[in-house]
């Protein structure tokens, strides 16, 4: 039955049979149809797609897509945009897991060393409007990957997020804490001892947290693509990065905002702390995705040196 490439001159019952059997298989079974007679296998079929312009009412009312062009090659460009939506959507649900994991993670750490907290009610509010709202929704923009469609479907049992994408939520956020935390310990160094010192140093910590989970979108654009593949394919993520960066900017500079806040003006050695600490996790994460792919190379090497070995 699987191995059966065609099967020629097939009544409407050995259609549904054909699907039934297909399923029992564990298959997922797509059928396309325009008469009535294949509105059976049409209903029966995981995704019943009906001829748009040569399908007869019946099929169509039976099938769960219709072809409007009657294009075999539309199916191929309807499952692309399925897999770009669910793509997507696991990008946005991943990066706004793994931020607010850090800001959690950020709190209970500094509490749990005896720390001044890092940041304020109001400065984690601003983070959840500000730094997740804008690149989270540029993600569910991002355009399809280049091997969208030689990736392995999704088993419909599966659930959205699988264990290693809770590993990978995880070890990330585990990534931008340590971030925030680096720049405010160093903070405190500076700083600390007095209330002013320590919002100074929450400042700092506050601002590598926020530029953090902004470069972090890149990260989430991928499990295994680098950052910096494609990274000018999606326009909308630059422009809510350059957005988040201008409004931290203004959230720290403003006088107004600042008090709000209770952030205080930082100072140039400030900034470059955290310019340095907040560009930590996009390099560590680099590193992880890009260890595989070396792994492959050098065991691919290694075969290519090994006794008989020919290259095809």
């Amino acid at each position: 039955m699987e191995r059966a490439a065609v099967f020629a001159r097939a009544s409407p019952t050995h259609k549904l049979k054909i699907v039934e059997a297909l399923q029992e298989k564990g298959h997922i079974v797509a059928m396309t149809g325009d008469g009535v007679n294949d509105a059976p296998a049409l209903r029966q079929a995981d995704i019943g797609i009906a001829m748009g312009i040569r399908g007869t009412d019946v099929a169509k009312a039976s099938s769960d897509m219709v072809i409007v062009d009657d294009n075999f090659a539309t199916i191929v460009g309807a499952v692309e945009q399925g897999r770009i939506v669910v793509n997507n959507i696991l990008r946005f649900v991943h990066y706004l897991l793994s931020c607010n994991f850090a800001e959690i993670m950020t709190m209970f750490v500094a509490i749990m060393v005896g720390w001044p907290l890092p940041l304020t009610v109001l400065q984690i509010l601003w983070l959840n409007m500000v730094t997740d709202i804008f690149p989270a929704t540029a993600l569910a923009l991002e355009p399809s990957a280049p091997d969208v469609m030689r990736q392995k479907p999704r088993a419909p049992s599966a659930p959205l997020l699988t264990l290693s994408s809770w590993w990978r939520v995880a070890w990330q956020g585990f990534v931008l804490t340590a971030a925030t935390l680096l720049s405010f310990a160093v903070a405190l160094r500076w700083y600390g001892g007095d209330v002013d010192g320590d919002a100074h140093a929450g400042t700092v910590a506050f601002s590598t947290l926020a530029i953090a989970q902004t470069l972090h979108v890149f990260n989430a654009r991928s499990e295994v693509r680098s950052a910096f593949s494609q990274l000018f394919s999606n326009t909308w993520l630059w422009g809510a990065v350059v957005l988040c960066i201008v409004l931290q900017v203004v959230a720290v500079s403003v006088p107004f905002l600042r008090g709000v806040l209770g952030a205080t003006p930082l100072t140039l050695v400030d900034v470059a702390l955290i310019a340095a600490t907040s560009a930590l996790p996009v390099a560590f994460v680099e590193v992880v995705k890009g260890v595989p792919a070396v792994m492959r190379r050098l065991g691919y090497r290694k075969a290519a040196t090994a006794p008989g070995f020919q290259h095809r």
